[in-house]
């Protein structure tokens, strides 16, 4: 028995004995002991199953220029009387109708609570009278009768859902923690794999979110970045219940988010109380390039993201005395070959000089890696902030304004520019036979490391000069800001 069919198992027992919370341990399954799964609550879930079910009240007449996207429950034109006659009073029923006051206007008339409920109804491909798009009026209106009736009667439950979450209290995890750290960590030191056997990754796939980030938390290898989830609107197929309070979401579609980077399943409610501490699963991050930093250096466990670590380990191996380093560009094809060889193999990607003799391919594909970030080594919010330290006139004032900046950036950012400052500060010491100075490695880096927060190509022309300046700053200072 798998742990998925441990937790649905428990699913079933908690929900067929009508109770959100577990029995007597004498009544409770073994292997329900056993696990300690987290009580999933099944209060919401029962009102789910209450709501009235939708009555289609059909007109027994063909109407003259009906919409196609619309059947038989179309009345044409007919006032709000009208409509509420129609309806009868039966719970659940419903009709649309075209508004008499603005022809071309349509209206859900739907009866609920002893009372009919008009909505204007629109339709660009899908159904909607609010956020969600339906293929059908039917489930449109099956949602909508759901969402009203539980809001109705569990309106105070749902305000209270996030006092007493089960997020930072998720036992059931324990006996996993062990067996998943041992397949999720990685000494500093060794090599990651980015390719996992077939077995691994099955059972991977098998561990919630929440058992994931129990294991990683106890992982003592583990980098704690800090980082936010990436949560987004999401239909849930099949009952779900949210990993944050232990509710049921419900709904037809749309009854939650999830993490696209670590599978965490939430009420979108609930999504603004859970912690920044977002364990992305490699299984979840497609590719290398243009991935978040702090994602990218999350899912694979380590310092810095490996493409940096991989690529100035080549070049400082035989690169440091080639003359115009990281001035000099390598044909873009073969930049192109590197980057995918990242994207398909991460580690085990080759770039020796077997492959790629031209070690300006190798910078080439560093600066890339850079410049493809959706947020830049130096963030956004700290842009202006380095710009106004840059343009200080008193070298130790400036010097001291950049070092208050640099503490802003998020950890895995500021490692991995302390890490290539250092790399950097290398390659001026080679300055003889490479004929790369700080000053002329700012303006290779400068608009590779930072960008405006606007896209505008007068801004990033006006700030040239300070981008350049910065990075100079930061190579030659890098012992004392670092």
């Amino acid at each position: 028995m798998d742990y998925n069919d441990v937790l649905n198992g428990y699913f079933h027992f908690c929900l067929s004995s009508g109770c959100s919370e577990p029995r007597s341990q004498s009544e409770l399954p073994k292997y329900a002991e056993e696990y300690q799964p987290p009580i999933w609550k099944s209060y919401l879930y029962q009102l789910q199953q209450e709501a009235p079910r939708p009555k289609r009240i059909i007109c027994p007449r063909e109407v003259e220029n009906r919409p196609k996207y619309y059947g038989r429950e179309f009345h044409g034109i007919i006032s709000r009387e009208q409509a509420d006659e129609l309806l009868g009073g039966v719970e659940g029923a419903y009709i649309l109708r075209e508004s008499q006051r603005q022809p071309g206007c349509y209206t859900l008339a739907l009866r609920f609570g002893n009372q009919t409920l008009n909505y204007r109804l629109f339709h660009d491909g899908k159904h909607f009278v609010g956020e969600k798009r339906f293929e059908s009026i039917h489930d449109l209106v099956t949602d909508g009768l759901i969402t009203l009736y539980i809001e109705t009667k569990a309106a105070e439950y749902i305000s209270k859902m996030t006092t007493n979450p089960i997020y930072e209290h998720i036992g059931y995890a324990t006996l996993l923690r062990e067996k998943v750290s041992r397949r999720l960590s990685r000494s500093k030191n060794e090599p990651r794999k980015t390719n996992v056997t077939h077995e691994e990754h099955t059972a991977v796939e098998k561990i919630s979110s929440l058992v994931r980030r129990a294991a990683l938390t106890h992982n003592d290898n583990h980098f704690n970045y800090e980082k936010t989830h990436n949560f987004k609107v999401h239909t849930f197929r099949g009952p779900h219940w949210c990993e944050y309070c232990a509710n049921f979401m419900w709904g037809l579609i749309a009854q939650g988010v999830r993490c696209s980077d670590c599978g965490l399943n939430v009420h979108k409610q609930c999504s603004k109380h859970v912690p920044n501490d977002c364990q992305p699963d490699l299984k979840r991050i497609k590719k290398v390039y243009c991935c978040d930093l702090t994602t990218l250096v999350k899912a694979h466990n380590t310092q810095r993201p490996m493409v940096v670590d991989i690529c100035i380990r080549e070049i400082e191996a035989r690169g440091l005395k080639s003359e115009g380093l990281y001035r000099v560009s390598g044909f873009t094809e073969h930049i192109e070959d590197v980057k995918m060889a990242f994207d398909r193999d991460g580690e085990k990607a080759d770039i020796s000089a077997n492959v790629y003799p031209d070690i300006n391919i190798i910078t080439g594909a560093l600066k890339l890696y850079f410049r493809d970030l959706p947020i830049p080594v130096i963030t956004y919010d700290t842009y202006s902030k380095f710009i106004d330290a840059a343009k200080i006139s008193n070298a130790d004032e400036r010097l001291e304004a950049v070092h208050e900046v640099l503490m802003l950036l998020p950890p895995a950012h500021y490692e991995t520019l302390r890490y290539l400052m250092i790399h950097l500060k290398k390659v001026t010491m080679n300055e003889k036979d490479n004929f790369m100075n700080a000053e002329n490695l700012g303006i290779v880096f400068g608009p590779t490391l930072m960008r405006p927060p606007e896209d505008s190509t007068l801004t990033t022309l006006h700030d040239m000069r300070y981008q350049k300046l910065i990075v100079q700053i930061l190579i030659e200072n890098e012992d004392v800001l670092f």
